[in-house]
């Protein structure tokens, strides 16, 4: 079986879930907005955009985010951890956010109204659905931002253990911001565990 070379597909296998930083190496203000500019290519419904990242770089902010996080080393010794949010009303904002496409000619002002009243009619009184679309929004995005920082040179893992409420205040979340994620970002020590072994796809993958 051959495919032609994906230039994706190195990068894949070289990400792991990194867990241990060579503390007080930085990364860049340029490479963190580099990261969060590819992390927003990621796609969402209706084009929402339903995410919002924090980049957590001084010494301060990682010990308050430290502390949120049971008090888990790598988000002091990275050079920044994204705390990653999914918006939860962000059908309202909806007709802004398309503006762009419209004036870029890839969408229709027609379709610009239809995905907005589309878009209101089923989120503005579901919050279920609003909480869903912003962790898919943002699990997407995370994915999106660790796979271009693995492609930059830089080590990365996803984060889920923190207590939300501490989160929320110590950085003064909105009641729309919903923090799906920590993702650290910086350059890996030695020590960490190569990528660990997967279920063969056979055993993940079924044809219908």
């Amino acid at each position: 079986m051959s495919f032609t070379a994906n230039p994706v597909t190195p990068i894949l296998e070289a990400r792991t879930s990194t867990t241990r930083y060579r503390a007080g190496m930085p990364v860049t203000n340029d490479q963190i907005i580099e990261l969060v500019r590819c992390a927003t290519l990621a796609p969402s419904a209706y084009n929402l955009q339903n995410w919002r990242f924090i980049a957590v770089v001084s010494d301060a902010a990682k010990a308050r985010l430290c502390e949120a996080a049971y008090g888990q080393q790598q988000v002091k010794d990275a050079g920044v951890t994204f705390i990653v949010c999914g918006t939860t009303d962000a059908h309202k904002s909806l007709a802004n956010a398309l503006q762009a496409s419209v004036d870029a000619e890839i969408i229709s002002p027609q379709v610009q109204t239809s995905w907005v009243d589309a878009a209101t009619a089923s989120h503005q009184d579901n919050a279920q659905l609003q909480r869903d679309e912003a962790f898919r929004s943002a699990s997407l995005a995370a994915m999106t931002l660790m796979i271009s920082a693995q492609g930059m040179g830089l080590a990365s893992g996803a984060m889920s253990g923190f207590d939300e409420n501490a989160l929320r205040q110590a950085f003064e979340l909105s009641e729309q911001e919903l923090p799906v994620m920590l993702v650290t970002v910086g350059h890996g020590a030695e020590n960490n565990w190569p990528q660990k072994c997967r279920l063969p796809v056979e055993t993940v993958l079924r044809f219908a």
